[in-house]
């Protein structure tokens, strides 16, 4: 409702700026800058705020509420992010062609806003969970909004992408050419505390509970306050309007270059016959249409989009950040002592380390280098980029080789594991399927034992044999006592999700007991197990009450990914050391490997991205003509759009079945392309797009030409002219 109201009232007041003049005709300043800039420097903050925060979260959301696998949670995020990149495009040609900067920016804006409050919506899951499980029972329409809201999310965030920078550049007089400067960097400096920031906070909101009938994590929360972020950006640039300098629509250089990149085609394609001489470039068959200036500018800007075809495998590899390393963190242990790191929270190294080697990389490695003669050209530092990032992918893969290596071998489908777990005071000596099992009291057989048929037969040493029926696919434990079998649970067939611990428990006692912990575990029969319960990574404390009320409680240290059967033995007895007879039997090991080895991946990537994106946008610029840099930078963010479109195809065509081998393959393909980029690079000759547009502008230009052209033939045609001559 807000978000319509805000709408309603700030349509009418930009109809009513229409009649106003294009610039304000008094500038408000301070300390010599224009006061207007302050809102815009402020929406920008709480905008990369709004989107890093909702994206930081978003591929755990995909895998753990929404329930997808690992692919197909990697898949949507990468359509998403990909959409983010393609709608600029649309964005800046809307703001130059039609409606202006200001007007684009608050109607995605508003856009933008409404996405935000729609996936905080679909992530509630008591709207749809009538018997309070904590489970929706209708995913379709959480998935529906879901997809909704990350749809408005996109074309939000993509449109106003190009036009916020530019509007803010348009808030300074020419004169101001120092104060732009500074602003461009402070403008920068707020999306990277934006997204700092956001990183940090929202997976710390993720991870408490919450929720109206039953307590879970609180995706709601975690993309509520992006969204209230996007609203407040949104109230704040409005509250500047008075004060902001107003372009109007000029038109879109984008268009005029396909119109002439159009044009070019078509009239080499209705000339291909050999009748019609050949031209230096395909682009002079635009000739007959466009001025030559614009043609040289089109050329120019081609030469270096040429470059750019290899880019999107970097970007393929970047931006798995926010997925597969994200995936690969929820396997990992996450404690580092004084404070816990969530698995989203990994991405926050990415921009600490920008803040820290941006100025390192600038003011010492590139003048060392320089020092010591090297050459060190822009193209050169985007093929080491390239080259830093696929090494940072051959690292994650060593680090999932390691994490592999750590996890449990669960059964395959023509396969059944079970575990025997003795309930006697005293130990047991058996056989299983002819191989001898002891069992020490009141624990169990250790391992899983893997058989490949759906029963085991257990024999004792007095000669009893039993026949246990097992189920394929599947872990179960089987509770054993002196004359039988007393009992089985089926177990766990997966690790815990998000880091947590699933712990049950066994009544071995003789008596009905009841168990409290973060979640009531109820009544549990003699020789039966509890349901498990899942309790987070630190100590938990767990309530044993007996039938007289009498209450014992049990507390154990817990680390990520673990999952125990807490035996409550049959010389269990209430009292002050009623918590020493319990035994802890761990079913699965926690997370072993810390998520501290992701830091190397991390570096390696951050200093890819630092040769890389930077130098990429720094050469890209140099080599713009003056009136198409916005043409370049539209290419440089569908390269992205491409690197993203390029993982969800190899995440759902590859079906690798190790993800250290997905890893590989990445850093192979980067590899491969980072070869041919740096021989396109080698025979790349650097311009001056000024010292060209300069020569073009001359009046007198295209009279030169047509001389030199003239003069050409008639050279042409004299030695046949001294030859005809001669006979």
């Amino acid at each position: 409702m807000f978000v319509l109201t805000c709408f309603i009232l700030f349509c009418a007041f930009i109809d009513k700026e229409q009649g106003r003049t294009k610039k304000s005709k008094s500038q408000v300043e301070c300390c010599g800058y224009p006061l207007s800039i302050f809102f815009i420097v402020v929406n920008e903050f709480c905008e990369r705020f709004s989107y890093y925060g909702m994206r930081a979260v978003l591929v755990l959301y995909f895998r753990y509420f929404l329930r997808w696998d690992d692919d197909l949670a990697t898949t949507i995020y990468h359509t998403f992010v990909a959409l983010c990149y393609l709608t600029p495009i649309l964005g800046a040609i809307v703001a130059d062609s039609w409606l202006g900067k200001f007007k684009t920016i608050v109607y995605l804006s508003i856009v933008y806003t409404i996405g935000q409050a729609v996936m905080a919506v679909s992530a509630i899951h008591d709207i749809t969970d009538s018997n309070q499980d904590g489970t929706p029972d209708n995913m379709t329409l959480h998935v529906a909004l879901s997809m909704l809201g990350l749809f408005l999310i996109a074309v939000g965030t993509g449109g106003i992408k190009p036009c916020v920078a530019a509007f803010g550049g348009d808030q300074f007089q020419d004169h101001q050419e120092k104060q732009r400067s500074t602003f461009f960097s402070i403008f920068y400096l707020s999306i990277n505390a934006g997204s700092l920031l956001s990183t940090l906070i929202t997976p710390i909101l993720r991870a408490q509970e919450c929720g109206i009938n039953s307590q879970q994590k609180c995706y709601p929360l975690a993309f509520g306050v992006p969204a209230a972020l996007m609203a407040v950006a949104l109230v704040v640039f409005i509250a500047g309007s008075s004060m902001y300098t107003k372009a109007a629509p000029k038109g879109n250089i984008m268009l005029e270059v396909c119109k002439c990149i159009g044009f070019a085609i078509k009239n080499r394609f209705n000339h291909r016959s050999k009748v019609y001489p050949k031209r230096e470039h395909w682009m002079d068959w635009a000739n007959e249409k466009y001025n030559k200036l614009l043609i040289a500018q089109v050329k120019m800007v081609l030469k270096v989009l040429f470059l750019y075809i290899p880019l999107p495998m970097f970007w393929a590899l970047f931006d798995q950040q926010g997925s597969r390393w994200t995936l690969q963190a929820t396997t990992m242990d996450g404690n580092f002592g004084a404070f816990i790191v969530q698995p989203d929270q990994m991405q926050t190294v990415n921009p600490i380390l920008i803040l820290v080697m941006v100025p390192i990389v600038d003011s010492v490695v590139y003048p060392l280098i320089k020092k010591c003669g090297l050459n060190f050209t822009p193209l050169k530092r985007m093929t080491v980029g390239m080259f830093m990032a696929g090494l940072a992918f051959v690292a994650a893969a060593l680090v999932q080789v390691q994490i592999d290596e750590t996890l449990p071998k669960f059964p395959s489908s023509s396969q059944a594991q079970v575990k025997f777990l003795n309930l006697e005071n005293s130990p047991l000596s058996l056989t299983v399927d002819g191989n001898p099992f002891d069992l020490a009291a009141f624990q169990s057989s250790g391992n899983y034992y893997s058989v490949d048929t759906d029963t085991a037969t257990v024999a004792y040493t007095n000669g009893t044999e039993i026949v246990i029926q097992l189920a394929k696919g599947k872990r179960q434990t089987v509770l054993l006592g002196s004359t039988g079998i007393l009992g089985s649970g089926v177990d766990l067939n997966a690790k815990p999700e998000q880091g947590n611990n699933d712990i049950r428990f066994v009544n071995g006692f003789g008596a009905w007991l009841n168990v409290s912990a973060p979640s009531d575990l109820g009544a549990i029969a003699p020789n039966e197990f509890s349901n498990y319960t899942s309790v987070p990574e630190g100590k938990a404390t767990f309530t044993i009450l007996g039938e007289m009320e009498q209450t014992c409680n049990y507390t154990m240290s817990l680390g990520f990914g673990s999952s125990f059967t807490l035996l409550i033995p049959s010389t269990f007895s209430f009292g002050p050391d009623c918590a020493s007879t319990i035994q802890a039997i761990e079913d699965i090991k926690p997370n072993t490997i810390h998520m501290a080895w992701q830091i190397p991946q991390y570096f390696l990537m951050t200093s890819g991205e630092v040769v890389f994106s930077v130098t990429g946008l720094e050469f890209s610029y140099s080599q713009a003509p003056s009136n198409m840099k916005s043409v370049l930078q539209a290419g440089w963010l569908l390269t992205v759009a491409v690197g993203n479109i390029i993982v969800l195809i190899v995440a759902e065509a590859g079906q690798l079945p190790e993800q250290w081998a997905e890893y590989v393959l990445f850093a192979s393909l980067l590899m491969c392309v980072c070869i041919i980029f740096s021989i396109m690079a080698y025979f790349y000759t650097y311009i001056d797009p000024a010292e060209i547009e300069a020569r073009f502008s001359q009046p007198d230009y295209e009279d030169k030409e047509e001389k030199k052209k003239k003069n050409e033939v008639e050279l042409s045609e004299k030695p046949e002219q001294l030859k005809q001559t001669k006979i």
